[in-house]
């Protein structure tokens, strides 16, 4: 009967679940979110994003006031009533402006210079690089020199609307608000000039930048220091005639300075001695400081921004590394997998290859089984047709739909059934283990079909007395679904052409829960299967290793097990697998710092399953979102180029894997497509298993729904499959 307390605590779990279910994809989509947003951030103020590379031709100037093209450098275009005025620099006054900064190489030193001969100027900062060096606008600030906009990522600003002009302005003043807490009245327009190549694409910008309080700076006296036509060069081009004041062009950013630099040691000085002050415009023309303070909101504004733009660029360079290090761990990998998989297969294959006499003896096979009732008899008809003497033990964990009274009623020679309370895996394997008769126990699960060599196979290499353990060939079975093609590259790429390597490394991390065979003393010796970790199988293998036993595998031994057909299953089974493996690996760390077996395990296995399990697939999922962006915003020829040769090299290991499993090429089609779509799944699988773990939380056994559409090659296929229309494995 149910009570009003039970029907309360049934709602309360069932609006958890649907409040907790949107954290698995929340988490990981905000991370990308918030990756996205600082890639974009980065692109912004590297001007790869929104940025306008066009420069206006010249055009005519009859639109322009005489009195401006024949003015001075300075152009005050703020009145509302009156005319635009033209102001000039008093003689023996010179202004040094430069442009296109602050640079983090060039700019401190031309400060280093002005600061030698207590000289002052006007540092025109694009709001991009004034975003990125902060301490250098605040160093320009704090030595007494002026700041002016340079626009924040340098258009040509006829070709640009008002809006797109404001922005501008606005951003580049954000930028100074967040470096060194000011704003500045002082703009010079990017590719401006003299005053006298003002013409009708350019009039208009200046009139209007006036009306939004700004005084336009441009210049009448060009070192053409850009060019870098030599250090006399620049001087005698900067030197001002007949004593009379000027605002000069230089440059501390947008390429090599050296020149610049080298000309401000003797130019300053030797221009002092001629009676030249170098000074701040506005000091030169007798007005108030260009500069004001932000207070209030403004000021937080623009530190916010300044402090993300830093945040982003930390970040991403860091991941920048981060990949490259990760990529040639990788790539080292693939090379290491590649060779040690040809040797092993060379070995293997060899005549004359053997670890001792025939292994003829029987053994048992443990089953253990929770709710199986789709595939259980075709899991223990195929071990009936076994063509080694077995002993079939099915332990039923405390299912609910029958799974015993099904193996019961097949009435099949040599199977036994034993019937346990639900207690996990591991309980169920442990109880079997105590029921077996023999000294080789094989464990499989109960969605897995055997072939009839696949016991025989995967006991001969005990006939050596140093192994304790042997991981068979897991197939998927059911791989005619997209994501049963994905996975079964997965399966025959990723972990088969993985143990060949690990074979021969001597450092197998796991022995697959759906084909797998022990020594039952090494069993015996590590405490049996334990319930530590979620995924006992890696936890038992790594108990292994650390016993001193050796761990390897046999590739005839081919096993059919049935891959979850829906992103759900396949969710809950890698999660899974992923918190157990870290937990694994948690619970083994010591092997690192121990002596012998275990140590060797420790400080070559531990780090191969860490790095590349756990941690690598983590970063994955930038190779994508930097493919997204340098689609978008970056050089897309090299970044098609660089994603091509990771899929090609992939796509090799890939081949060759298939190759050494005698599998048919076909399903490799699908490989681009599982780079894309699968690896996001796995990353995001993965980033949970991460947050599980770190937060302490716990994860229980999740059941899959099974069809039992898999059977053995050769198998007669049964009437359910018929009426499913499900093709059987070949």
């Amino acid at each position: 009967m149910t009570t009003p307390a039970s029907r309360g605590r049934h709602n309360r779990q069932k609006r958890n679940r649907r409040r907790g279910l949107p954290m698995r994809y929340l988490l990981p989509s905000v991370f990308l979110v918030a990756l996205l947003a600082m890639l974009m951030l980065r692109g912004y103020v590297h001007s790869e994003i929104l940025a306008d590379h066009r420069i206006q031709a010249p055009a005519a100037t009859d639109r322009v006031p005489d009195t401006i093209l024949g003015g001075g450098p300075v152009i005050d275009a703020r009145s509302t009533t009156g005319p635009a005025k033209s102001l000039t620099v008093p003689d023996h006054r010179i202004v040094l402006t430069f442009d296109d900064g602050p640079d983090p190489v060039w700019t401190p030193r031309v400060l280093d210079e002005l600061k030698k001969y207590g000289a002052h100027g006007v540092f025109f900062v694009t709001g991009t690089m004034a975003s990125r060096y902060p301490g250098l606008v605040h160093r320009m600030v704090e030595e007494g020199h002026e700041v002016g906009l340079h626009s924040f990522n340098h258009p040509d600003l006829s070709y640009q609307s008002h809006s797109r002009i404001d922005w501008e302005l606005s951003q580049n003043q954000l930028a100074l608000a967040g470096a060194a807490g000011i704003r500045t009245s002082l703009f010079r327009p990017p590719y401006s000039s003299f005053a006298d190549a003002m013409d009708n694409k350019s009039w208009p910008v200046t009139q209007y930048v006036g009306t939004r309080g700004y005084l336009t700076v441009v210049n009448n006296t060009d070192s053409e220091d850009w060019k870098r036509p030599g250090i006399p060069a620049i001087i005698e081009r900067a030197t001002p005639k007949g004593g009379k004041g000027a605002v000069i062009l230089m440059h501390d950013s947008g390429g090599d300075r050296s020149q610049t630099v080298a000309a401000l040691g003797e130019f300053l000085p030797r221009m002092q001695q001629q009676g030249y002050t170098f000074t701040n415009l506005t000091t030169a023309l007798g007005a108030p400081s260009a500069h004001t303070p932000v207070t209030g909101l403004a000021l937080w504004r623009g530190k916010a921004f300044v402090y993300a733009v830093g945040l982003s660029e930390n970040i991403t360079d860091a991941l920048v590394v981060g990949l490259v290090v990760i990529g040639v761990l990788v790539l080292a990998r693939f090379g290491l997998m590649l060779l040690l998989s040809f040797l092993h297969a060379r070995k293997v294959r060899g005549r004359g290859f053997g670890r001792g006499p025939a292994y003829t003896r029987p053994v048992s096979v443990l089953v253990p089984a929770y709710n199986e009732r789709e595939c259980i008899a075709n899991t223990v008809r195929s071990l009936v047709a076994s063509d080694h003497p077995i002993e079939i033990i099915v332990i039923d964990d405390g299912s609910t739909d029958g799974t015993a009274d099904i193996v019961e009623a097949l009435r099949l020679p040599n199977v036994r059934v034993i019937r346990q309370r639900n207690a996990g895996k591991s309980a169920a394997l442990n109880n079997g283990i105590a029921h077996a008769r023999h000294d080789i126990v094989v464990m499989m699960d109960g969605d897995t079909v055997f072939e009839p060599a696949t016991v025989r196979e995967l006991v001969q290499p005990f006939a050596d007395p140093e192994v304790g353990a042997v991981a068979g060939n897991a197939k998927v079975g059911n791989r005619d679904s997209l994501i049963g093609a994905w996975q079964h590259i997965e399966y025959v790429m990723g972990f088969n052409l993985d143990r060949r390597m690990y074979d021969m490394l001597r450092c197998m991390p796991t022995i697959p829960g759906a084909v797998g065979a022990f020594r039952r003393d090494a069993l015996d010796r590590i405490g049996g299967m334990s319930e530590d970790t979620l995924a006992e199988d890696t936890d038992v293998t790594m108990a292994l290793h650390r016993d001193g036993w050796q761990v390897v595998y046999a590739e005839d031994a081919r096993a059919w097990t049935e891959a979850p057909e829906t992103v759900q299953q396949l969710w809950s089974q890698r999660y899974r697998w992923s918190y157990g493996t870290m937990q694994a690996i948690w619970k083994h760390r010591r092997a690192v710092i121990e002596r012998g077996p275990s140590g060797r395990f420790g400080r070559v296995g531990l780090p191969f399953v860490a790095l590349f399990m756990v941690v690598a697939p983590l970063l994955a999922p930038l190779i994508d979102v930097f493919l997204l962006y340098g689609l978008a915003f970056g050089p897309t020829q090299k970044t098609v180029v660089a994603w091509l040769g990771v899929l090609t090299v992939q796509a090799v290991c890939a081949a060759y894997a298939f190759r050494l499993d005698r599998e048919r090429m076909t399903h490799l089609i699908s490989l681009p497509l599982q780079q894309i779509l699968y690896r996001q799944l796995m990353y995001v699988v993965l980033l949970q298993s991460w947050i599980t773990a770190l937060t302490g939380g716990r994860l229980r056994w999740q059941k899959l729904r099974r069809t039992g559409v898999v059977e053995a090659p050769g198998a007669m296929v049964s009437q359910r499959r018929r009426v499913n229309d499900r093709r059987p494995v070949a």
